[in-house]
């Protein structure tokens, strides 16, 4: 960690990762950062309260949020061309990932000021790495949109993906949710659905996706918390059959011409064999002892 001379922080932008759940799961480095650091921008003070107590963080905090994220990232900025060390926060997670932040980590890079990522638990991660994915890659889309057609929409797109999708969604709308996977995708589209990861009613669950919505309505506790969805890869079509038929190629002109005039047989073969039309033609009309017959040149 770069460090001033006086043992704080270098001036700049510390975009720090923040449990998303167990408090313990705040490295080393995030907590000398948010104890070092002369500011803490928080996209809620008061819950980031409580985190700051537990390392015996006594920092400063400002509230940057959606609502006043502009305006915070002004003051951000000024505070660290003026050589202070600022620590961006939200309340769980990663800023700028389904979070506030991006806004103001924009605004310092564009102002030069020096920016340093504080990485730390995710829960799209978190549940990729329990879900055990057929899929080698995965997509991370954050929430859904609200409405029922644009979520569809969106959905839709995936049918045919051979990668795994992640997505973020709420408790009120978890339901909704679950069903237009089944419906758009498949009832048979595996997914697994992660529950208050890392709290201490974290469940997970792998299932088709016609299953879901069953699953969630059994238990009334279920609905409640945050929610992190993967879809795995669309499963991979059979391969289509092909037969082939190894046929000497006189024979195969030969019946063609029981069927049809040597012009038209002609373009057949090669549409068949690939051979050129013009070869095809000359031994079909060897082959019916005509010169032309159909009067093709």
């Amino acid at each position: 960690m770069n460090e001033r001379p006086s043992g704080r922080l270098e001036a700049g932008l510390y975009v720090v990762a923040t449990p998303i759940g167990h408090l313990s799961d705040l490295g080393r480095r995030a907590a000398d950062v948010l104890r070092n650091a002369d500011l803490v921008a928080a996209e809620d003070t008061r819950t980031s309260r409580v985190l700051l107590d537990s390392i015996g963080a006594t920092t400063p905090m400002i509230a940057a949020h959606e609502h006043n994220e502009q305006a915070a990232a002004e003051e951000i900025v000024a505070r660290a061309r003026a050589g202070e060390a600022i620590a961006l926060i939200s309340d769980a997670g990663t800023p700028g990932i389904s979070d506030p932040g991006a806004r103001i980590v924009r605004a310092a890079r564009a102002a030069g000021i020096v920016l340093r990522a504080v990485p730390g638990p995710s829960a799209a991660a978190a549940l990729v790495s329990i879900a055990g994915l057929r899929a080698e890659a995965f997509r991370f889309v954050g929430f859904l949109p609200t409405k029922a057609q644009a979520r569809e929409e969106r959905i839709a797109a995936w049918r045919d993906a051979d990668e795994a999708v992640v997505l973020y969604e709420s408790p009120h709308r978890i339901a909704a949710t679950l069903v237009a996977i089944a419906a758009v995708l498949g009832e048979d589209r595996p997914i697994v659905i992660g529950r208050e990861l890392t709290k201490r009613f974290e469940e997970s669950a792998a299932m088709p996706a016609g299953e879901a919505a069953a699953w969630l309505a059994a238990d009334p506790n279920r609905s409640r918390g945050e929610f992190v969805i993967a879809i795995d890869a669309a499963p991979a079509r059979p391969a289509e059959s092909t037969v082939r038929i190894e046929m000497p190629l006189d024979a195969l002109l030969a019946t063609m011409l029981e069927h049809m005039p040597p012009s038209r047989a002609s373009r057949l073969a090669q549409s068949l064999t690939g051979l050129p039309r013009r070869a095809l033609y000359e031994r079909l009309l060897a082959l019916s002892g005509a010169d032309h017959p159909d009067g093709e040149a």
